[in-house]
């Protein structure tokens, strides 16, 4: 009994080192921010804590369109990062054996830093980018100061262009590995049935991916939303997303304004955790559904 329990612990207990390090770092960085973003900060003089600061950060109007903007921009590429990848990892599934060319190519942006991603579509979607001058050789356009703004706009569409580049392929890869080992008598039994290729997907493939499809979602969602380098280097100086505007306050040389930094990470944290809790809550429900 003690072997067979021995056993059974024993991967946990080679990587025990490694986890507590992580744990600790992560549970010492969350505590300091918590305890900063509530006002306790003795070398400023500061020993009382208090939640003035969360009350003058979420009244702010800029953080509160900071947190509309990085929601907005979270929300829609998550939702076209997954729409896209799952319809891209069902088109895989059609296809007979293996593509070493088609796998290395969807896989190649996952390898790429964030930083040349940002570069890349820089370069490609400025109004003197790529994009702009094919466009005015063929005549679409009559200057190239007229292609629209999609970079730095307000819209951030140049950020949703380099999640899309980035997320795209890691949504393929987590949906197609699913996919992939759904047993295909499933779809000929449905076939034989008179079932269409639409039906055959939403009624078969999408129920049985949606766990690894909510996963994909919570997990690009949350990165989108606290992601720093991205929006920094190709968002509008306003609204900023939270992740600069935390940045900016950070780097302040007044120090009194190191509370009001670590009120926004804190608040990116919990708004991550909520959305997580709302997923394995909802992927229950759909299981007992199922059931």
């Amino acid at each position: 009994m003690f072997r067979i329990r021995l056993k059974k612990w024993y991967p946990y207990i080679l990587l025990s080192p490694a986890l507590t390090v992580l744990f600790l770092l992560f549970l010492g960085g969350v505590l300091l921010g918590l305890s900063q973003s509530l006002g306790y900060f003795p070398i400023l003089g500061l020993d009382d804590p208090t939640f003035k600061y969360y009350i003058e950060v979420w009244s702010s109007p800029e953080f509160l369109h900071s947190l509309v903007f990085s929601l907005f921009i979270a929300f829609t590429s998550s939702i076209l990062t997954v729409v896209i990848g799952v319809f891209f990892s069902y088109q895989l599934i059609k296809l007979k054996g293996e593509n070493r060319i088609v796998n290395f190519l969807y896989k190649l942006p996952i390898i790429v830093p964030h930083i040349i991603a940002s570069l890349m579509v820089f370069l490609i979607l400025t109004q003197s980018g790529l994009l702009s001058r094919f466009a005015f050789h063929l005549g679409l356009l009559d200057e190239i100061a007229n292609f629209p703004k999609l970079i730095f706009d307000k819209f951030g569409v140049g950020i949703i262009a380099a999640y899309l580049w980035k997320q795209i392929p890691f949504v393929i890869l987590v949906v197609y590995t699913v996919l992939k080992h759904i047993n295909n008598s499933f779809e000929d039994a449905a076939r034989n049935l008179g079932a269409s290729s639409s039906q055959v997907f939403k009624e078969i493939y999408l129920p049985l991916a949606a766990p690894s499809i909510g996963s994909a979602f919570i997990i690009i969602f949350a990165f989108s939303l606290g992601a720093f380098e991205i929006p920094y280097l190709l968002g509008p100086t306003y609204p900023q997303t939270l992740s600069v505007l935390a940045y900016k306050n950070y780097i302040s040389l007044d120090l009194t304004q190191r509370p009001y930094t670590m009120v926004i990470t804190m608040s990116l944290t919990m708004i991550t955790v909520i959305l997580i809790v709302i997923y394995k809550k909802i992927i229950s429900m759909i299981s007992r559904y199922h059931v």
